[in-house]
């Protein structure tokens, strides 16, 4: 099972979209996965929901995919958050991580990969090389907020397919 994180707790974001055009494609593959969305977790603390995210989510996922907004030239606040109340020693060593960046700007937030990848390396995760800066999105979504720019879409099926061999 492949695990999707949107790495904001904002309401209808851009990410959240771009999060369900990976689990779509996914499905396509015939791959189980499910959306860990920010904005439904506390993450503050480290309480019984939190536990309980922490071994639904992240324990039980073979890989994850962390698809996030560009805040501030960097990642968002609460995906740091979320990660550093999870229990470090187990859920991240070893764990297969795939990343993309989202933003409204030309950039697909590529500082913010690199910033989390660090943190990643740090905690001992295997990330990905092919980290997907998706710029301008919200020019690549149609009236329905569905993900619709061909080239965007075959470049996350590009990195889905060699994400699943890694």
């Amino acid at each position: 099972m492949i695990t999707i994180i949107a790495g904001t707790n904002r309401k209808d974001s851009n990410t959240k979209k771009v999060t369900e055009a990976y689990q779509q494609l996914l499905l396509h593959k015939n791959i189980d996965s499910k959306i860990l969305k920010l904005e439904d977790v506390e993450v503050q603390q480290r309480n019984v929901a939190f536990v309980t995210m922490e071994k639904d989510f992240l324990l039980a996922a073979e890989k994850i995919i962390i698809v996030m907004p560009e805040y501030n030239g960097s990642f968002p606040g609460i995906l740091k958050l979320m990660i550093d109340n999870t229990d470090v020693k187990n859920v991240w060593p070893g764990k297969k991580i795939l990343l993309a960046g989202v933003s409204t700007g030309r950039a697909g937030n590529l500082r913010g990969m690199e910033h989390l990848t660090g943190v990643l390396l740090y905690l001992k995760a295997n990330v990905h090389h092919n980290r997907l800066p998706i710029s301008i999105v919200h020019t690549l979504l149609n009236k329905d907020g569905i993900v619709s720019d061909e080239v965007t879409i075959a470049s996350i099926n590009t990195q889905l397919d060699e994400f699943l061999l890694f």
